[in-house]
């Protein structure tokens, strides 16, 4: 008779995982997404009705406190699971807070759980102290949870190397009843082949088996992989094929399934480049990229999405939704995204949108949210002014705000990228942008774009041509203020492309503005000048004389350093470099160019997370100095009065043919930067404006501008 009880209960357990399991998902409408950021180590939630289209919640802001629920003040990698009661939650995240210790040895996990997903018990487990087979752990990472039908229990999995000279493997235990601790001690679950590791595992069941998504390392073909079986805890094989639809190094792998769909999505970490991607499958063995469908107003970094009610998600967005962040919601190929001014007090809305957006044609949309009604839906006009939309949340008074629509040509690209530098190309008759990438903490980017333009204004984004790690093998972090100029060689054009990695200034060359561009294998300058005792080989500008014909290359941070290229524009001609530093007060982002028989020096001064950067020049009259500063030499200074900020490192850029003169530069994002205090200095944007001089040859200060300039014809 107790047999057969047991047998009972083992056959429903199964029943319930296999039900929870189902083609199509009952009784769920909505997705809700947890995930950390790279600007600090918290859970954040996002919501979704249709699995495509997410919001963030609470303002982006985490809704849990690190420093209240884990050991290290800082969680990484949130996987979030229901029970199979269908009531319960679980979530698991790795302890870690590289922001106060870095990347020094992690040896836990938090378990937490709730009823109600707002609400959450939480347990740190310091796996490393509790079992001493594993004391030499130093890499315990993104654990996950899942439900095993064969024993009744909750199974935790996460990645685990012991040591250096181990290799990162697949370890699982049971959880207690309470999920407050492990209950088991640790084993392999998966190791995988060859002298190779594997780290961010995430489990699904479909047809009888499981699949075990994980990303693979040491292998000539790195990536996401998977493995299967049809044992929960053993059995699987590897499966040596490659699931990313990108060529970029990825990680944070996370699947889910759709809920009015037998399809799953599965989504990773492209966690060098800034981004998250995701594709479509209907059998986990094809993926298809759906990048271009999916809407998000966050940057996550590995997270994961579990399937919710209706109910659940009107709880949270009651909970944890303003109708200022469903406003912002609005949706638009028109609309600078990142660039959306909101005045809380006035319940007013001005989203700037694109040059040559037709007004009478612009209609925002907005994804539906659960517990969320937005009217009108019908047809609006903002030719003639404004329109007003009423927002409604499930509990909470409904607001009405007031929105138009302004033209803007600055910033002049979309995203976030700094220290721009432009040249006009002979061999294709365009201009051509070439920034640093911006957006990461400490300016940590990795690679390289560039952008062309027939007008000045209207920007096509070109791809990227350089990323460190893998164009560059001397150098993998801090893609840095590149610069650039065209040369004719031998009746055919070169492109000579210098840039910052690392702290180093390398060189790369190509053919085309576009590239492909080849790094030179080895940093051109790595090290200070003789005599410079302090600053960073950073900051390089290209100066071609036109009177001389001969090149020079500028440097430094916190003193300017220039010397003769040689003729490779690949060297230095030996014993020409030479100190110009032209004040105390000077730091970085030297430009050069040529005018009416004067060379002009440019120059940011202050920090570029300074609200007060700016742009400062001196006059010379010859490539190398000496300079001459003028009394009146302020080039470009913020304007408070409309919000712009921290403008500088920049270029200049003629008109070919025309005394008609343009600064690009960059400034704080507009208008979000100024409230983020230093991290501003690593969120900025790419403006444009007109350079003008009196008929002295001095330069008159520009004044920095939303509207920017009108489109030039040569």
């Amino acid at each position: 008779m107790f047999k057969r009880q047991i047998c009972l209960m083992f056959c429903l357990c199964i029943y319930l995982y296999a039900h929870s399991q189902q083609t199509k998902t009952k009784g769920y409408s909505a997705y809700l997404f947890t995930y950390f950021t790279g600007s600090d180590e918290a859970i954040r939630y996002a919501v979704s009705s249709d699995g495509y289209h997410f919001k963030a919640l609470n303002g982006g802001n985490p809704v849990l406190s690190s420093a209240k629920i884990s050991g290290s003040g800082g969680v990484r990698d949130p996987h979030i699971l229901r029970g199979v009661d269908g009531k319960t939650f679980y979530m698991v995240a790795t302890d870690m807070n590289t922001v106060k210790n870095g990347w020094s040895p992690n040896q836990g996990i938090v378990l937490m759980r709730s009823k109600d997903l707002i609400n959450w018990e939480s347990h740190p487990v310091d796996v490393a102290k509790i079992y001493t087979d594993y004391a030499a752990a130093d890499r315990i990472w993104a654990p996950q949870t899942i439900f095993d039908p064969a024993t009744g229990k909750y199974m935790v999995y996460w990645s685990m190397r012991l040591g250096k000279e181990d290799r990162d493997k697949i370890y699982y235990a049971y959880a207690n009843k309470d999920f407050s601790a492990l209950e088991t001690k640790p084993a392999v679950l998966f190791n995988p082949p060859g002298n190779t590791v594997c780290i961010d595992a995430d489990i699904i069941a479909k047809d009888g088996k499981y699949h075990l998504f994980f990303k693979h390392a040491g292998s000539a073909t790195p990536g996401i992989k998977k493995a299967v079986s049809n044992k929960l805890t053993g059995g699987y094989v590897f499966q040596d094929k490659q699931l990313e639809q990108t060529k970029d190094e990825v990680e944070g792998s996370g699947i889910f399934k759709l809920n009015d769909s037998p399809d799953y999505i599965l989504m990773y970490d492209v966690y060098r480049n800034g981004r998250y991607e995701f594709a479509r499958s209907s059998d986990l063995e094809k993926f298809t990229t759906i990048n271009a469908d999916i809407q998000m107003d966050f940057h996550p970094r590995h997270g994961t999405v579990m399937p919710i009610t209706a109910t659940e998600a009107t709880s949270l967005t009651t909970r944890f939704l303003t109708p200022e962040q469903v406003i912002l919601s609005a949706e638009s190929k028109d609309i600078k995204k990142i660039n959306t001014v909101l005045d809380s007090t006035t319940h007013s809305v001005t989203w700037q949108v694109k040059p040559g957006t037709d007004l009478t044609k612009f209609k925002p949309t907005f994804p539906e949210i659960p517990g969320v009604i937005i009217t009108p839906k019908g047809n609006t006009s903002f030719a003639k002014g404004t329109v007003s939309y009423v927002v409604r949340i499930s509990g909470q008074q409904p607001i009405t705000f007031t929105t138009k629509a302004l033209e803007t040509h600055n910033p002049v690209l979309d995203g976030l990228y700094a220290d721009p530098d432009i040249i006009y190309a002979e061999k294709t008759g365009k201009y051509y942008l070439y920034p640093t990438s911006d957006g990461f903490t400490n300016w940590s980017g990795n690679y390289f774009n560039v952008f062309s333009s027939s007008d000045l204004v209207n920007w096509k984004d070109e791809g990227t041509i350089l990323q460190l790690g893998k164009d560059v093998t001397w150098a993998n972090t801090k893609a840095w203020a590149p610069a650039i100029v065209e040369k004719k060689i031998n009746g055919h054009y070169q492109y000579f492309y210098y840039f910052c990695a690392n702290g180093q200034i390398g060189v790369a060359v190509a053919n085309n503005p576009t590239g492909p561009f080849k790094d030179l294998s080895k940093p051109l300058l790595d090290k200070l000048p003789e005599g410079v005792t302090h600053g960073q080989q950073i900051d390089p500008d290209v100066f071609i004389d036109p009177v001389s014909g001969k090149s020079y290359l500028y440097w430094g941070n916190s003193y300017m350093a220039a010397a003769e290229l040689a003729e490779d524009m690949v060297s230095l001609v030996p014993g020409t470099t030479k100190i110009l530093t032209p004040t105390k007060t000077y730091n970085e982002g030297t430009f050069v160019f040529y005018r009416k028989g004067k060379y002009y020096f440019t120059w940011s001064e202050k920090d570029t997370r300074d609200p007060d950067y700016q742009v400062r020049y001196a006059v010379a009259d010859n490539p190398m100095g000496p300079l001459t500063i003028p009394q009146n030499n302020l080039v470009i200074i913020k304007d408070a009065t409309v919000g712009i900020y921290a403008t500088g490192h920049h270029s200049v850029i003629q008109i070919p043919g025309k005394d008609e003169w343009y600064i690009v530069y960059h400034r704080f994002n507009y208008p979000k930067g100024i409230g983020m205090g230093r991290s501003a200095g690593y969120n900025r944007e790419v403006c444009i404006d007109k350079l003008e001089f009196k008929e002295d040859g001095s330069i008159m200060q520009t004044k920095p501008t939303h509207a920017g300039i009108a489109p030039v014809t040569k």
